[in-house]
């Protein structure tokens, strides 16, 4: 049976909300939930010792809490966050980048999807760290992940991201900041004005990339509901799905009675539409550009 995994919160959310989030989060089917900051560490309403209470509830509700760290290392300080949580003591570590793979030296981890894992000698490797699970990189597609599946390290999970917007990008400038102009040092924590990240449109006003902080996301919200037992065919694990602000519960649900052969792919397709904050995509998925959205899934080996 497919596991449901629950990323790591992509937004700046108030502390209160967090908490709220995650007492709602533990009456759910999830499987595994992915803890921590993973985008910027100026978001500072929760600390460390609040994301290990979290963890210490999520697990005594049955389910396995995963510290996810940052994507880019900035300083001192976040180095010093990245030890901590590698040196927890009891808790699964998502590493995001290579120093975090580093510092948990050869102990069990989660290779996340910022990894850029895109070969089967790079999945070897990463298994050989220590890697028990990996997050398929989003623009890999289906194609790309059956023959990454062909005799994979033994005991090695894999983990595709079934539900949200895509993170695309990092960088050292935040964009969110800019926008007010305003310095990121200085930053006025303009993020927790948007929950679900702040919309930018073309001139022609479509809808096209989303700006959360340093990271920058897809409008379109990646949506692989009707893919579900194709993963579990191919020898897939655990699909994750992003939080967003709103209707979490409700898109859980809609997973965990697709996997249990409750609801049709089609039916679940349509029940998401009413929550979902932009328009589907599943281009990558489909070996076709990221934001397309392709009513009916393409066969393996098919001639473009």
């Amino acid at each position: 049976m497919l596991k449901l995994a629950l990323g790591a919160i992509p937004y700046y959310w108030p502390r209160e909300a967090v908490f709220k989030f995650y007492r709602a989060i533990a009456g759910t089917p999830v499987d595994i939930v992915y803890l921590g900051e993973t985008v910027c560490s100026r978001r500072h309403e929760l600390r460390l010792a609040d994301w290990l209470d979290i963890a210490n509830s999520l697990s005594e509700a049955g389910m396995q809490p995963v510290l996810s760290t940052m994507v880019l290392i900035e300083s001192g300080q976040d180095l010093a966050t990245l030890r901590r949580i590698a040196e927890n003591g009891r808790f699964a570590v998502e590493a995001n980048d290579l120093g975090a793979v580093h510092l948990l030296e050869g102990a069990p981890f989660i290779a996340g999807p910022h990894l850029n894992i895109y070969n089967r000698p790079t999945l070897d490797l990463f298994a050989g760290l220590g890697a028990i699970r990996w997050v398929m990189p989003l623009e890999m597609g289906r194609a790309g992940l059956a023959d990454m599946l062909q005799d994979r390290p033994a005991g090695l999970e894999t983990e595709v991201f079934a539900y949200g917007r895509m993170p695309l990008a990092f960088s050292a400038r935040c964009f969110t900041a800019r926008h007010r102009n305003l310095p990121k040092d200085n930053c006025e924590f303009s993020c927790l004005d948007h929950p679900d990240g702040l919309l930018l449109q073309t001139r022609e006003n479509s809808d096209f990339l989303v700006l959360n902080g340093i990271q920058t996301q897809s409008a379109k919200v990646c949506n692989l509901v009707n893919e579900l037992a194709a993963m579990q065919a191919m020898g897939v694990n655990a699909v994750r799905i992003s939080p967003q602000a709103h209707h979490n519960e409700r898109i859980i649900e809609v997973f965990d009675q697709v996997r249990h052969g409750r609801m049709a792919p089609t039916a679940a397709m349509t029940a998401l539409e009413e929550w979902m904050p932009d328009q589907p995509c599943n281009g990558y998925w489909n070996g076709e550009p990221g934001m397309q959205q392709l009513e009916q899934a393409l066969q393996f080996g098919e001639d473009r």
